[in-house]
């Protein structure tokens, strides 16, 4: 049976730009850029997960707010079922604790950025809102 991941993305807002997060040269998929978030563990809320992700890369506190997207996507050996939720930051300066690097981007801009394929559809709905 294939192994399917659920995964979770902050879209993140502030003054028409999005965060948007670097992988580190060691992860899978390596350097391409992502709205933050990660892996939903077993028994943990898609939002517990998504407050607790951010927390863990990038030292902010989040309120999670109103799923926005929800895309499947098949890679070779794994099946992702992500979830992308609007959030806002409540407390703490963005920092790469755990991630490579981040900006905040234009949507415009977004397309000068490499990201794994099943974030290209969230871009692309992203791009639709």
């Amino acid at each position: 049976m294939r192994r399917k991941i659920r995964v979770v993305g902050a879209m993140i807002e502030k003054d028409g730009r999005y965060l948007i997060t670097q992988r580190s040269p060691t992860a899978s998929l390596p350097l391409l850029w992502e709205f933050p978030g990660g892996r939903v563990e077993p028994g943990e809320t898609d939002e517990a997960a998504l407050a607790r992700e951010l927390e863990e890369e990038m030292d902010i506190s989040v309120r999670v707010g109103e799923r926005v997207i929800h895309v499947e996507h098949s890679y070779a050996s794994y099946d992702i079922d992500f979830c992308v939720y609007r959030c806002e930051i409540r407390a703490g300066a963005v920092q790469n604790a755990r991630v490579h690097d981040h900006r905040w981007v234009r949507p415009e801009e977004l397309d000068q950025y490499e990201f794994p394929a099943a974030d290209e559809k969230t871009v692309a709905k992203l791009l639709g809102l």
